[in-house]
């Protein structure tokens, strides 16, 4: 799925890019383009500005092989992976070894037979009445105005969605046809809503997520994990904080079993406050085609992956 991105800068607009990917791998193929050594023009000896013909596949993996052993790649570790049975770095370019499993199989009888036990996470004292004590959430949400967002508020919410957005170095840009695809509320794929002012009726804060279960195996009582993420949420007349905690209290009503959220934007301002755990997973952005001199910082994006 590709869309226009726009990429801000403090002082002026810079540029944009076209899409993004969430996991991305260094493409060797790429090498061998226009570096690769030139060979004499056999057939044309005398026109040195003839262009080459392409080498064969065998002569182009043999010099990919070793540029990607020269640019010292091989020398890489991993301390996970190097403990699994995976292709390792170390042994790109190593024709002696043998092509197939890299582990034989193992009789049933040498396979662990008790399972490993899954890490301590939700604490030693952490029983579930305290859980439910601790992440306890009032039944009703604390703003006024606040309402799902329908269709004729698609053009308010792009406005709340244009302003806030520009603040960041890199972030999507809507327009009222992108607003309405991607945030009016669909039932199991995003809830929107919209903070209407009782006084001046007009669309003031916007709050939003997207729906995405996971399956649960093996269990009699439950099948499905409804989680929420937090998607795009602008805070104008009503504290951000305030309104995150009513949209947990939303998703919760709506018999979600998780909140997600990415520390992007302004996030990190609330989730402390509102009783957030840390994950231990990263998400790295790369934008096609265009150079960014320095790393970005997770608040300087404005741009949720989904």
């Amino acid at each position: 799925m590709w869309k226009t991105i726009a990429i801000y800068n403090p002082q002026s607009f810079v540029g944009y890019f076209v899409g993004f990917e969430r996991i991305a791998t260094r493409n060797y193929w790429k090498m061998a383009d226009k570096e690769s050594p030139s060979e004499p023009n056999k057939e044309n000896p005398d026109h040195d500005s003839v262009e080459n013909p392409l080498p064969d596949y065998k002569s182009t993996l043999e010099y990919l092989v070793q540029k990607f052993q020269d640019t010292g790649t091989s020398n890489k570790q991993h301390k996970f992976w190097e403990t699994q049975p995976v292709g390792q770095f170390k042994d790109v370019g190593d024709s002696s070894l043998p092509e197939g499993p890299i582990e034989l199989p193992k009789p049933l009888s040498e396979v662990k037979q008790e399972p490993y036990n899954l890490p301590n996470l939700l604490g030693d004292r952490m029983t579930m009445s305290r859980a439910i004590k601790l992440y306890k959430l009032p039944n009703s949400t604390s703003t006024p105005g606040l309402r799902k967002m329908e269709l004729c508020d698609v053009p308010a919410v792009t406005r709340l969605l244009k302003n806030y957005l520009s603040q960041f170095v890199v972030a999507p840009y809507f327009d009222d046809n992108e607003v309405e695809h991607w945030l009016l509320s669909q039932e199991n794929v995003v809830d929107s809503y919209v903070v209407d002012s009782q006084d001046t009726h007009e669309i003031t804060d916007f709050i939003s997520f997207y729906t995405l279960p996971s399956s649960i195996l093996n269990n009699q009582n439950h099948s499905i994990l409804k989680a929420a993420y937090s998607f795009y949420n602008v805070s104008t007349r009503i504290p951000l904080l305030q309104l995150m905690n009513d949209a947990l209290i939303i998703a919760k009503q709506k018999d979600f079993d998780v909140f997600n959220a990415l520390d992007v934007m302004e996030n990190e301002s609330f989730l402390k406050d509102l009783k957030f755990g840390q994950g231990d997973g990263q998400l790295y952005y790369y934008l096609y085609n265009y150079r960014l001199s320095n790393a970005l910082k997770p608040s300087e994006l404005g741009l949720v992956l989904l």
